[in-house]
C-alpha cells in the first residue's frame, strides 16, 4: 500500500516550531496536528504557548481544544484522531505534524506497544534505588538483567531504564523482543522530519523570555480562571509546567519571583529531557533557525516527490 506523506516539525519547547509551521503550512497550502499533550485542553492557552487567534488565521489547525482538563487523553487517542484527519486529507492537503510530545508522534508513525501497565509496587523499588544508589548504579543493574535493553538506552534517562526493568519482571522478557515484535511495523507514512537547532545558551534565552511573556499574558488569572470553573489541581494537567507552579504560589509555598524561576528552571529542564529524546531519532534533519528558504525548498521536493 501507498505511504501518505507526511511532514513531521520535532524539537524542544522554545525552538520556534509553531512559527516554522505557520510558514510552511502558508507556503504550501497546509494545515496542522499539534502534537502536544497540553494544548488538546481547552482553557489552557497561555501556559501551553498554544498557538495565538492570528498565528491560526487562515490555517486549520488539529487537536488543539479538543478535551476538558478533566477528561482523559493520551498517546494512543492521538494516534487514533491524528490518523483519521491524515487519511482525510490525503492527497488533497499537505498536512504538518507539529509538536514537542515525541511519544505522541512515535505512536502516530508507528503504533502503540502493548506492554504492561505500569506496576507502581516495581516502579517505587527501582526509584528508591536510582535515588540512594544513584543512576550509574540502576543502569548496571538493567546492564546485569537485560543487556539488550541496555544497549539502547543512554545511562542517565533512568525513566526509560527503570521501563525496561519493570517490563522484564512483569512478562520475564525484554523489552526489546516485545519492541522487535510489534516493530512499529504499521508505518503508514513516508515522514520528513525536521527540528530546530538552538544552542543551549540561546535556548534558555528563549525559555526565559517566553516564560517573562506567560506572565504578562496572564497566566496567573487563567490558573485562577480554570480553578474557579471547579477543575481539580490535582488533574494531570495541572500539574504540568507553569500550571503547577502558579499553583503552589496560590497555596504561598514560595513568592512570585520565586514561582517564576521555578518555572523557568523547570522548563529548561524539560526542554533538555525533549532534546534527548529528539537527539536519538536518527531520522531527523537539523536546521538553524534561519534556514527557512532550505526548508520550505526542501518540503516542497518531498511533497513532490511524495505527492
Amino acid at each position: 500500500m501507498e505511504k501518505l506523506p507526511l511532514v513531521i516539525i520535532n524539537s524542544p519547547t522554545a525552538t520556534g516550531k509553531t512559527d516554522l509551521a505557520v510558514h510552511l503550512a502558508l507556503e504550501c497550502g497546509g494545515e496542522i496536528i499539534s502534537a502536544d499533550s497540553m494544548q488538546v485542553y481547552r482553557y489552557m492557552d497561555i501556559g501551553t504557548a498554544k498557538p495565538t487567534m492570528e498565528e491560526r488565521n487562515g490555517i486549520r489547525h488539529h487537536l488543539i481544544d479538543v478535551v476538558h482538563p478533566d477528561e482523559e487523553f493520551n498517546a494512543a487517542l492521538f494516534a487514533e484522531k491524528a490518523r483519521a484527519i491524515i487519511s482525510d486529507k490525503a492527497g488533497k492537503t499537505p498536512v504538518f505534524v507539529v509538536g514537542g510530545t515525541g511519544l505522541y508522534i512515535r505512536a502516530l508513525l508507528g503504533g502503540i506497544i502493548e506492554t504492561p501497565d505500569a506496576d507502581e509496587k516495581i516502579r517505587n523499588h527501582y526509584r528508591m534505588l536510582r535515588d540512594t544508589r544513584g543512576k550509574k548504579y540502576l543502569y548496571d543493574v538493567l546492564l546485569q538483567k537485560d543487556a539488550a535493553a541496555a544497549s539502547q538506552i543512554q545511562p542517565n534517562d533512568s525513566v526509560r531504564v527503570i521501563r525496561a526493568l519493570e517490563v522484564l519482571e512483569q512478562t520475564g522478557k525484554s523489552i526489546t523482543v516485545i519492541q522487535k515484535k510489534h516493530a512499529f511495523a504499521e508505518r503508514p507514512y513516508a515522514t520528513y522530519k525536521i527540528g530546530i537547532k538552538v544552542d543551549s545558551k540561546a535556548l534558555k534565552q528563549r525559555i526565559e523570555r517566553r516564560t517573562d511573556k506567560m506572565i504578562e499574558s496572564g497566566l496567573l488569572d487563567e490558573v485562577k480562571n480554570i480553578l474557579e470553573m471547579g477543575y481539580s489541581e490535582t488533574l494531570k494537567p495541572l500539574q504540568s509546567l507553569g500550571y503547577k507552579h502558579v499553583i503552589g504560589f496560590l497555596h504561598k509555598q514560595y513568592d512570585w519571583q520565586n514561582c517564576i524561576d521555578l518555572i523557568k528552571r523547570d522548563t529548561w529542564q524539560y526542554a533538555r529531557r525533549q532534546m534527548t529524546w529528539f537527539k536519538a531519532d536518527k531520522e531527523i534533519e537539523w536546521f538553524r533557525q534561519d534556514s527557512l528558504r532550505e526548508i520550505i525548498g526542501n518540503v516542497k521536493k518531498f511533497w513532490k516527490d511524495h505527492g
